[in-house]
């Protein structure tokens, strides 16, 4: 990856590095019921929240991956999060993932901001395949990638344990080309 950090944007939105100062904006993300309900992680404080940030931070340090924040064009407001983790330059492939602020959803925003992170992934990064692993009940992210022609490739069931239960994750993925 490069040295310099890639900013993104399209009409609507910008997406660029997290800084220090976007701490309260993702706790409050990551703290909200109706985010966390479909994602691995939550926090519930600010301090706890520092660990995702340094998470940002050793992606790119390590190469590993590249999240950004995702803000308004308009007024630079923080709308979300985006990004790739899991890259294997061996395999030539990474895991998507993303989250927007409640009052952000229905808009059409993820389908302006994931055609930004795939370009730079495939032609930047030179990946080959993105992977997105979707919790079965989260319909509304599976329509999102279907209509980023995102490919279901199958169900792990009762794979992983969230709030005690068992959850099952459904297997997406969009290769280069298609």
């Amino acid at each position: 990856m490069k040295s310099t950090f890639p900013a993104l944007e399209s009409e609507r939105v910008a997406l660029r590095q997290f800084v220090d100062s976007d701490l309260e904006n993702v706790f409050k993300g990551l703290s909200h019921p109706d985010i966390i309900k479909y994602y691995g992680i939550s926090f519930n404080s600010m301090e706890a929240t520092k660990e995702q940030m340094a998470w940002f931070a050793d992606l790119e340090k390590n190469e590993t991956g590249i999240w950004w924040a995702i803000c308004s064009k308009e007024d630079g407001r923080f709308l979300g999060a985006g990004g790739l983790n899991n890259i294997s330059k061996e395999n030539k492939k990474a895991e998507i993932g993303f989250w927007l602020m409640p009052e952000n959803w229905g808009k059409g925003l993820m389908t302006e901001v994931m055609p930004l992170i795939l370009n730079h992934a495939f032609t930047s990064i030179g990946l080959h395949r993105i992977e997105g692993f979707v919790e079965t009940k989260n319909v509304n992210c599976k329509k999102a990638l279907a209509k980023l022609k995102f490919k279901w490739e199958g169900t792990m069931q009762d794979c992983e344990i969230k709030n005690g239960e068992f959850i099952s994750l459904d297997i997406y993925a969009k290769l280069v080309d298609k």
